[in-house]
């Protein structure tokens, strides 16, 4: 398998080798092993739900150092919506902007921006595509889940880029035009993100050769440093795109309402998704038109590496959403799009989108089968269906597997063990 960069790390020494991660991992990718965690690298899809889950911090997302942003020229944040649900309602985007500003951005662009416009691009592949349901691809954590875990339903995921890949996109043509003595290469972009899953498309990127986002800044780093300049931060209502659509992306239901459509599905947490997505499988859902699936619970608000409480942020982005749909009432154009001259083409994917199959075992088909077949004679010998993971696997079925790669030992299950001391002792 091709060298793949992963956002989600292991912190060995905050690690106690608890095992609540192995079981809320939702592709079996964590083990535990002489009392320490282990990430499966080639099972991982950095949705961060192990960040989320570990009671000591030992499992963390690698992004960028702030410093970063000065090996560029023009410097650019670009931030989600779900950045302004960070603040309080005392604090307007406009002070967020200039406390970005100050600490030594060029420019910041709202990811609301490409939000609008895969909205509006999103509508005309629903008047295109065939297959139903079609499936959200902005979060590209589900996007992975569905590689790795349901790749026959590859083929219902919307094929354009994702708001954060279209707004980094518009970013860069917009320093371009206003600054003439600069290079492309001299232009840094920086998401600011709410998750790993973020960090990983971008030095992964799928439907496309590579990624216009330059780096990856985490919610939880950066707050602090915006917090500290809103003092001296002016709000500059001018500086603001922010559309009442846009922001709602942050929260559930938000890509559909911006859609406006009614036959659809909104799901939200991993496990949820993993259940929508095996119905899917069955052909039960094909009579719904759409489906938004985020893999973080309360949507994009809800990303560990926030700072802030989900359901607090989630109030403060239906009040922004109220607000700017009130303000695009009365001062903004009535279309979010307007004077951006773009198609579809610029933004779809322009590869396709492969399957990861990590349910080989082996270097080969032959192998696979094989391991497969020796699997299934240790998983006979393992009690009945446990899955107790006391042995630091997730499952019975995944310790079989395990032993048959010579990663464990059939003695690691505990049960089994105990039963085998009492027999001994008996004879």
């Amino acid at each position: 398998m091709e060298a793949y960069f992963h956002s989600v790390v292991l912190d060995d020494d905050k690690c106690i080798g608890c095992t609540n991660c192995i079981k809320r991992c939702p592709t079996q990718a964590i083990r535990v092993k002489d009392g320490k965690a282990m990430i499966l690298k080639e099972r991982c899809i950095d949705c961060g739900e192990c960040i989320r889950t570990c009671p000591q911090g030992a499992k963390k997302s690698i992004t960028d150092p702030i410093e970063k942003i000065h090996d560029y020229k023009f410097k650019i944040a670009l931030i989600a919506p779900s950045v302004l649900g960070q603040f309080d309602d005392n604090t307007p985007p406009g002070k967020i902007i200039s406390a970005l500003k100050i600490i030594g951005f060029d420019d910041v662009f709202e990811v609301a921006r490409g939000a609008d416009l895969s909205t509006f691009y999103t509508k005309q592949l629903l008047k295109k595509k065939t297959e139903r349901p079609l499936i959200s691809s902005s979060c590209p954590a589900v996007v992975r889940l569905i590689q790795a875990r349901f790749p026959d339903l590859i083929d219902h995921l919307i094929t354009l880029q994702s708001p954060m890949e279209i707004s980094a996109a518009l970013a860069r043509e917009k320093a371009l035009k206003n600054n003439s003595d600069l290079s492309d290469d001299e232009i840094g972009v920086f998401f600011i993100s709410p998750c790993p899953a973020k960090v990983t498309s971008i030095s992964n990127p799928v439907g496309s050769k590579e990624s216009r986002v330059t780096g990856v800044l985490s919610i939880s780093a950066i707050y602090p440093i915006i917090i500290h300049n809103l003092d001296k931060a002016t709000d500059d209502e001018a500086e603001v795109y922010a559309s009442s659509t846009g922001i709602g992306w942050a929260k559930p239901n938000g890509e559909v309402i911006a859609l406006g459509i009614k036959n659809y599905l909104s799901v939200d947490g991993i496990e949820n998704a993993i259940s929508v997505l095996d119905t899917i499988e069955n052909d039960k859902l094909g009579h719904i038109d759409f489906i938004e699936i985020t893999s973080c619970p309360n949507g994009c608000v809800g990303g560990p590496l926030n700072v802030e409480n989900k359901y607090i942020a989630r109030r403060r982005i239906r009040y922004l959403s109220e607000k700017y749909d009130a303000l695009s009432k009365n001062k903004r154009p009535t279309s979010a799009i307007t004077n951006t001259p773009t198609t579809i083409d610029d933004f779809l994917f322009t590869e396709p989108i492969e399957k990861r199959d990590f349910d080989i075992l082996g270097k080969n088909m032959i192998e696979s089968m094989n391991l497969m077949e020796k699997a299934e004679e240790i998983f006979q010998q393992l009690p009945d269906d446990i899955d107790c993971g006391a042995c630091g696997a997730p499952t019975c079925k995944a310790l079989a597997e395990d032993i048959a790669l010579g990663r464990a030992h059939i003695d690691d299950c505990i049960i089994r063990l105990k039963d085998k001391l009492k027999m001994d002792s008996k004879i």
